[in-house]
């Protein structure tokens, strides 16, 4: 009984400490792999270089846009794609049952760009079968895949290109989106968000050798590759995630190219924020669930760092809705009972802003150089990392009972996006 009672007691500190310490550890975690990475192989980055100059060959590049509902920023995205400087590309646009107007308007433009190629579906089938279809009509050995309302750097077609030329093991290279949306300061504390945490998490897992994912909004998959490992899932909520799984359990190989840019909008909204993010967790966590029988594997040993990391992030989520319900009750509690210590240490205060701001300077730092005047927004999104780590908690804690209950085969169809306000600057 006295043994019971110590574990009892002995649970408050190390569940506060755990709940207080692991965001923190990880954010020093990601800084560290973020500077390393920026100084090993992005020091001698020529930004403004001509990537076409350092491409062996040009092979011909397919590029796909699955669209639902895209009938606001369709045309100034195809545009974009139409003003890019690599010469050897084509451009398929799947129109996945949209209502909006979006396929007559991708008709049109046909006959404006001989390029364009569009695929239409009868009904909403989801971003995956739309990228499965384009895949096998693909002229190209090479599927850039974007979204509906992504503007693609005139450039970025051949800096992803590099790495895959490189070596014939690279299954995938994922861009570098930047936030379109900052006229609201939820749009603005997104800009430093793919900065200070997605930037440096891809940089710091780059390190390592595995990436947790690609960016489905700008990602290059060499089509041998998707065919080799039985294309997208179109039961996955997050097709992004499943796909970097499966590419990397069979052998390939996924890189991260910073000066791959595109520009995306993203919610500006409570509501649409909230939706993403919980639709990002369903998915991450259907990954998971779904190959973690191949990952414990002793030869997919590479991937246990990423693995354990995430699942480490959900089991903290948990741990953290503890707290907070322990903090409802902790008045009814006796005032002698070790549940009734202080939730955080007294200086928590000191060391969470200097955290904050230190993983936001740092992160601006690094991505300013490929994203202009992006320092300007250092002030104002400085506390951002708290609002991840609550989301992060909220969404995933929904998202676990989510993802159990989810029938496996059950079709991953689009929602309307929501794509931020109108004006965008």
């Amino acid at each position: 009984m006295n043994t019971l009672q110590a574990l009892v007691n002995n649970v408050p500190p190390l569940l506060f400490g755990f709940v207080f310490y692991y965001p923190f550890f990880m954010a020093y975690v990601w800084m560290a792999g973020g500077l390393s990475h920026a100084w090993v192989f992005e020091r001698r980055h020529e930004v403004g270089a001509d990537p076409l100059a350092r491409l062996p060959f040009q092979p011909l590049v397919t590029v796909v846009v699955p669209c639902f509902n895209e009938a606001p920023h369709l045309r100034e995205v195809i545009e974009q794609l139409m003003r890019t400087h690599y010469p050897h590309y084509e451009v398929i646009a799947v129109n996945d049952g949209s209502t909006d107007g979006t396929g007559e308007l991708l008709d049109a433009m046909t006959a404006e760009y001989s390029r364009l190629r569009v695929i239409h579906n009868a009904s909403n089938q989801g971003k995956a079968v739309g990228l499965n279809t384009a895949c096998q009509l693909a002229r190209g050995e090479y599927i850039l895949g974007i979204d509906g309302d992504a503007l693609v750097d005139a450039d970025a077609i051949a800096w992803m290109l590099q790495p895959m030329l490189r070596s014939e093991r690279i299954g995938a290279v994922t861009g570098n989106p930047r936030i379109r949306t900052r006229t609201t300061l939820l749009g603005r504390m997104q800009v430093g968000e793919f900065s200070s945490i997605i930037g440096l998490i891809k940089r710091s897992q780059q390190l390592v050798g595995t990436l947790f994912t690609v960016s489905g909004v700008l990602a290059m998959f060499r089509r041998r590759a998707v065919i080799d490992v039985g294309f997208w899932s179109p039961d996955v909520l997050t097709e992004d995630i499943d796909m970097s799984w499966k590419l990397q359990l069979a052998g390939w190989r996924l890189r991260f190219e910073p000066r791959a840019l595109c520009w995306i909008l993203m919610p500006e909204t409570l509501r649409g924020l909230w939706k993403q993010r919980l639709r990002w967790a369903i998915g991450g966590i259907q990954t998971m669930l779904r190959y973690t029988l191949r990952i414990l594997r002793p030869r997919q040993w590479r991937m246990w760092l990423v693995y354990t990391e995430y699942m480490v992030s959900v089991v903290w989520a948990y741990a953290m809705a503890l707290v907070l319900a322990i903090g409802l009750v902790r008045p009814f509690l006796p005032q002698n009972s070790s549940w009734h210590s202080a939730l955080l240490p007294h200086w928590q205060g000191t060391l969470l802003a200097m955290t904050c701001i230190l993983q936001m300077f740092l992160s601006l730092w690094i991505d300013r150089r490929y994203d202009r005047d992006l320092m300007r927004y250092f002030a104002g999104t400085i506390w951002y990392p708290i609002a991840f780590w609550t989301i992060t908690m909220a969404t995933t804690v929904i998202a676990l009972p989510n993802a159990l209950i989810r029938r496996r085969g059950k079709r991953a169809v689009w929602t309307s996006p929501d794509r931020g306000v109108s004006d965008v600057s």
